[in-house]
């Protein structure tokens, strides 16, 4: 008579590999957060963001799931920063396709890049 005893060495269940269904479905979200003390550009920044969804394209399509941006309040928590953008990717292929092709993006870079206080802070993650 063999007693089975219990892996509790095993991982709990929220450690475990994502499922290739999982990570199908998963889309990167990117959150850029910009120090434009030029209230001109800033404007100039939020206009092409409204427009960025569909104005990026790849292979001659809009790749990019959602884009937005908001001028952020001048707050003390805001640490200077006076512009977020929102942009959501199919896939992380897709989001360096957008930084190192895309000439939408190119654009947004060019109005802003003169302008800056200092780099960019840029996170993305998975997303639903």
């Amino acid at each position: 008579m063999s007693t089975a005893l219990p892996n509790v060495y095993s991982k709990p269940a929220c450690l475990a590999q994502p499922t290739a269904s999982r990570i199908a479905m998963t889309q990167i979200v990117r959150i850029t957060l910009f120090k434009l003390p030029n209230p001109d550009v800033l404007d100039q920044a939020l206009q092409k963001y409204s427009t960025l969804a569909q104005d990026a394209l790849k292979d001659g399509k809009p790749y990019i799931h959602g884009a937005s941006a908001i001028q952020l309040y001048p707050d003390p928590r805001s640490q200077g920063f006076t512009l977020l953008a929102r942009t959501v990717f199919a896939s992380k292929a897709d989001m360096d396709f957008f930084d190192n092709e895309d000439g939408a993006h190119g654009g947004i870079k060019a109005l802003i890049r003169p302008c800056l206080g200092e780099m960019p802070l840029v996170v993305y993650g998975d997303g639903k």
